[in-house]
């Protein structure tokens, strides 16, 4: 089964770049569309640079130029891919995800950063409707996740900060809360991907099978460059969202609705029927084979876990 993906991003940190590497080339993924956040020119030009070395012209780019006067490119990007020339959106991010889910209704959408332009979809297109949302994202704490599949930098917490979506609350609150506009909202939460890390160890498994795709080259190239500088590798935040994208068992789930506390982090409660799961665990060797575009994909949707 392949995969119609719509990708979100942003480029202020490695993973999201690198997420582009491994989804643009994916035995198991159509990459149809990519949106940026916030959405400034050199933003699109760094994406339409890597589309371009990947021979993915056809991908179209959304972005709204959020006006700041920088550029929202991580330092690394440049280290890694050169230079690139600013250059201008295909279309607006709303205007793009609608007008891909009119063709590809059954795409799943998979978010990287802060929720603004599925925030504006929802709120700019009433008719839009997502049959599956991925977010890496979101917090499951101890009275959700088994005590085997609990990380100890958790130890004890209920609740936690999210960068993605405390990067846009009001966002996030409404694509939670969306009902039937989002038919499956699955979070790929940080209690699971900060067990995730590519290290040395991950990128000699990656090194003899890396030409298996362009997009698994280019990635493990940036890998190289990063490995240098910090030896002890990086978590993988959203290549593994990615990965679960593309095969959803290769984690384990719960239903629930998220919360937030006083101070706006958030946290899971069960709650059977709400259309929204979130990972207590991950399978790390189904994840790597996935990674490398062996594993079959399995897009249907994952069980709440019991």
């Amino acid at each position: 089964m392949t995969l119609d993906l719509l990708l979100d991003l942003e480029t202020q940190d490695p993973d999201d770049i690198l997420t582009l590497c491994l989804v643009a080339t994916h035995p198991a993924v159509r990459l149809r569309a990519v949106t940026v956040t916030p959405g400034s020119p050199a933003q699109v030009g760094l994406v339409k640079l890597v589309l371009g070395r990947l021979e993915r012209h056809d991908v179209p780019v959304g972005a709204g130029d959020p006006g700041t006067g920088k550029d929202h490119v991580s330092a690394f990007h440049h280290r890694w891919l050169g230079s690139s020339a600013a250059a201008p959106a295909d279309a607006s991010p709303a205007e793009l995800i609608d007008r891909t889910l009119r063709h590809h209704p059954e795409a799943t959408l998979l978010t990287g950063g802060p929720l603004r332009n599925l925030g504006r979809l929802l709120g700019e297109h009433p008719q839009a409707r997502l049959s599956r949302w991925v977010a890496q994202g979101g917090f499951a704490g101890d009275n959700v996740v088994p005590p085997g599949h609990r990380l100890p930098k958790f130890d004890g917490r209920l609740t936690c900060p999210t960068f993605n979506f405390n990067g846009e609350p009001r966002a996030a609150r409404l694509a939670l809360s969306s009902g039937d506009r989002i038919g499956r909202r699955e979070l790929v939460s940080k209690n699971v991907t900060h067990g995730v890390v590519y290290d040395r160890r991950f990128h000699e498994r990656l090194r003899p099978v890396r030409d298996r795709s362009a997009g698994l080259a280019l990635l493990f190239d940036g890998m190289e460059h990063y490995l240098r500088k910090k030896p002890g590798g990086k978590l993988l935040h959203d290549p593994t969202a990615a990965c679960v994208a593309v095969d959803a068992a290769i984690a384990a789930w719960a239903e629930v609705e998220m919360v937030q506390d006083e101070s706006g982090a958030w946290g899971a409660l069960p709650a059977v029927g709400s259309g929204t799961f979130i990972t207590v665990g991950i399978d790390h060797e189904r994840l790597f084979q996935t990674f490398i575009g062996q594993a079959p994909a399995g897009t249907v949707p994952p069980p709440a876990a019991a």
